[in-house]
């Protein structure tokens, strides 16, 4: 009996960049596999491998995607530019005109979404999206991270880049993104844009260390969340007084089922299924083990589902989330205005800490100036004696005292005599 061949796959990395690069989404990929877009999700994260039928079709539809794509390499207007001697186009502009046809290939009429004020506003209800394939590209309304790869860039153009500009790079790519993600948390407006703020204004005191960390997004990310998170805020005047709830009553409540869950359950939910990062993604940024991770998934949607039954699928939740976080205008700051906020800050607090050491110093040098040389005993209470009589104020003397007075005088007052005893 011999044993078949194993079926060759890409890195789960390179699968997730070939269906990016095709405009596809999971749940697309998905219905093509005839698998669920969680099981994609797995592939695509390297948690669970294919097997069996499901891994050659997905091993063809992957194959298929790679040659289309270098065929896709260079389309006629690159061929006629480089017979004429005209510059070749940008990679980006033609990876964005690809993914342009392909969407309009692959879209069907009868699938778009409805327009949000096309939505009904009365019973609590969820429109017939929960079929609907996800177009491509609205995940980035929640998620840092594009879906198509940006051309790389040379290195020259890189290190030509300066501190400043590649903060505020950064900021523009992110900002937007996190100030709607800690609106999810938060569920409040005012507190999300000053947790990005103070996120980013960290991660600019911070620059070198951030500058050389693989996922500078990943990285502020998770600071603007504690910021988010923090106990502290319901000590604030202004945390005390509630914010105006979305509109919508879907909205109102699925914002309150968000704000009822855990902070890390919130915190996993808007993560795994609002962001869209993986299971080992997740749980690192939460500072929890995988198993950890899955059980807070797990009670995060129940408690939803049990409020919400129509967002028990996990594609209709992410649209939901999508949606309230866009229903919203959160918008942030420019970064040169965070920036500059955040050198103010730091400049603030140095000052402030120089001005704590110059009093310590001056408060520990006049101790030890006035501070004495030599022990001295301490003095001790005074003590009451006991058995001293009264002073008496003076009297009329009484007649055996004025007979001893008048004794007195007659006794001679010197001599030897005086000395002598007298019989009485």
């Amino acid at each position: 009996m011999t044993q078949s061949p194993a079926i060759q796959l890409p890195p789960p990395k390179e699968r997730r960049r070939l269906r990016e690069a095709a405009s596809l989404t999971r749940a697309q990929l998905a219905s093509r596999v005839g698998v669920t877009s969680e099981t994609v999700r797995g592939w695509e994260t390297g948690r669970s491998t294919p097997r069996g039928r499901k891994a050659e079709k997905y091993a063809k539809l992957l194959g298929s995607l790679e040659s289309h794509g270098d065929e896709a390499g260079m389309t006629p207007a690159q061929e006629g530019a480089a017979d004429s001697g005209d510059p070749e186009p940008e990679p980006g502009a033609v990876l964005s005109r690809r993914a342009a046809r392909t969407r309009r290939k692959t879209a069907a009429p009868d699938r778009k979404r409805p327009a949000a004020k096309d939505r009904g506003r009365g019973p609590v209800t969820v429109p017939d999206r929960s079929h609907t394939s996800v177009p491509h590209g609205h995940r980035v309304i929640l998620a840092e991270r594009p879906r198509t790869a940006p051309p790389r860039r040379p290195d020259d153009a890189i290190a030509a880049l300066t501190p400043d500009q590649a903060f505020d790079a950064l900021y523009a790519f992110c900002a937007p993104a996190l100030v709607r993600q800690t609106y999810l948390l938060t569920g409040r407006r005012e507190l999300a844009r000053e947790s990005v703020e103070r996120a980013f204004q960290i991660a600019w005191q911070h620059w070198p260390e951030v500058a050389r960390d693989r996922d500078p997004a990943g990285w502020v990310r998770a600071m603007a969340y504690e910021c988010a998170l923090s106990p502290w805020h319901r000590f604030r005047p202004r945390y005390r007084h509630p914010e105006p709830p979305p509109p919508d009553a879907f909205d109102r409540t699925l914002m309150d089922s968000l704000l009822n869950l855990p902070p890390c359950y919130r915190r996993t939910l808007v993560l795994y299924d609002g962001v869209g990062l993986g299971l080992p993604e997740t749980a690192a940024e939460t500072e929890a083990s995988t198993r950890a991770a899955v059980n807070r998934l797990a009670h995060a949607r129940e408690a939803v589902a049990e409020r919400l039954p129509e967002l028990a699928d996990p594609e209709t939740l992410h649209w939901r989330l999508v949606e309230l976080a866009s229903v919203e205008r959160l918008r942030a700051a420019k970064p040169s205005v965070v920036r500059k906020a955040g050198e103010r800050r730091a400049r603030f607090w140095t000052r402030a800490a120089i001005a704590f050491t110059i009093a310590l110093i001056g408060t520990t040098a006049l101790t030890v100036r006035t501070a004495p040389t030599h022990y001295e005993p301490p003095v001790p209470e005074g003590e009451t004696v006991q058995g001293v009589p009264p002073r008496m104020a003076p009297g009329p003397l009484s007649e055996s005292e004025r007979k001893l007075r008048a004794k007195l005088r007659k006794e001679e007052q010197r001599g030897p005599d005086r000395l002598l005893p007298q019989p009485w």
